[in-house]
């Protein structure tokens, strides 16, 4: 295996540094990925491409998605006030739609008639699959066993729309063996694109996973201007692989009095394989292709993680979240699965909204800073994903009684 990567002493083109990310894969793989990296420079400086895109994005994702100020949450907590950006109420339910329109849109640029996708939760696989049945491309999504089970409502929901959903049945049967069983399919045929939907793997994806999720923040920071008439005190996320924070942050990384503070899962606590905390507690190392920090073994290897969200069950995170994390930009902390649950029924009780599992962990955050702030501050979550995936999960653990 050889490493291709970009210096350590200075950044890349794209604001990566050498420590961070690159492409630690197999020649053959190297020669796909500069494929997709010339494709993907092309298409993102055509303005044909980005108006097709664009209208994509209001025509049948439903974009702009709103902000909403939680001011029955606000009120109780009493002290700063919280907003949600919606990325809830995008079509199919959450931000990975703007990803999938995106990276499908550039493999039909490319000639590719065959996609593939890994999925966790499977709001990316559900999004890949309709994008592909919109664009005409057959459709492959690899899920881990676990995650099946977890969320049986998006496997029906991606063999509605044309897709073949392969189960992962290798170690954990979570969202890392499903990436595994991706990248095989991927690398044996030419005529394949891999729709990565996190902000992970070999460069260009985390680059081009931010480029595509970006309009999250630039949609965010004009909205909060224009509702408050200043930019918030801090911007939160949800962080697995990355991609809906990084959407977010990318509106507000050059505001430097605007907090970046991604919320990892803590699940049961710190002890190992009880958690997915991988910028909280684990260390640099290379998974799936790229250099980041990550939850590892004894022998080095990427670790046994835990999460009770079927999207942040993930032993390392998105490139970009370690470097702001170095550079000090972003903050990184964990909410345990209980919080993260105590957040989901007290946004759906006091709102009426009902947010993912993996939102509900940035939401939690949140309620945690809320009341030792002023009134007038303002704290932006991004609401990455409405919750109705996640009402069987939960329905069962009520009547077993475990919440």
């Amino acid at each position: 295996m050889s490493q291709h990567s970009a210096p350590h002493d200075k950044p890349d083109s794209n604001g990566f540094f050498g420590a961070y990310g690159g492409q630690f894969v197999p020649e053959p793989v190297k020669a796909r990925l500069d494929e997709l990296t010339a494709a993907m420079e092309s298409a993102l400086a055509d303005p044909g491409f980005m108006q097709e895109l664009n209208d994509l994005f209001i025509h049948y994702t439903g974009r702009p998605s709103p902000v909403f100020h939680c001011a029955n949450l606000s009120h109780k907590l009493g002290g700063a006030q919280i907003w949600l950006k919606r990325e809830d109420l995008n079509h199919l339910g959450a931000h990975k739609i703007n990803n999938t329109l995106g990276q499908c849109l550039l493999a039909k640029r490319m000639g590719k008639s065959r996609i593939i996708a890994e999925t966790g939760a499977g709001q990316h696989g559900v999004a890949t699959a309709a994008t592909a049945a919109l664009m005409g491309l057959e459709c492959t999504i690899c899920m881990g066993e676990v995650d099946m089970k977890r969320q049986h409502l998006n496997v029906i929901r991606m063999r509605m729309l044309g897709a073949d959903v392969v189960a992962a049945t290798s170690g954990q049967r979570t969202l890392k063996e499903a990436v595994d069983e991706a990248l095989t399919l991927w690398v044996a045929d030419d005529a394949m694109f891999y729709v990565l939907g996190s902000a992970v793997g070999p460069h260009p994806y985390p680059y081009m996973v931010r480029q595509f999720q970006s309009v999250v923040g630039s949609e965010a920071r004009e909205q909060m201007l224009e509702a408050c008439g200043r930019l918030p005190d801090a911007a939160l996320a949800c962080v697995g692989g990355g991609s809906n924070a990084i959407g977010i942050f990318s509106g507000f990384v050059n505001d430097a009095g605007v907090r970046l503070i991604g919320v990892e899962p803590g699940g049961h606590g710190t002890d190992y394989g009880q958690h997915a905390a991988s910028l909280c507690l684990g260390e640099p190392g290379v998974l799936h292709g790229f250099n980041s920090y990550m939850i590892k073994d004894d022998a080095g290897d990427a670790g046994s993680v835990y999460s009770i969200s079927a999207g942040l069950d993930y032993p390392s995170v998105g490139p970009e979240h370690s470097m702001l994390k170095d550079a000090g930009r972003a903050e990184y902390v964990s909410i345990t699965d209980k919080e993260a649950l105590d957040a989901f029924f007290t946004l759906s009780r006091h709102e009426g909204i009902i947010p993912a599992l993996e939102s509900s962990h940035a939401l939690a955050h949140a309620i945690k800073m809320a009341p030792a702030m002023p009134r007038d501050a303002i704290l932006l979550v991004n609401l990455s994903g409405r919750g109705d995936k996640d009402v069987a999960q939960v329905a069962e653990m009520m009547e077993k009684g475990e919440i």
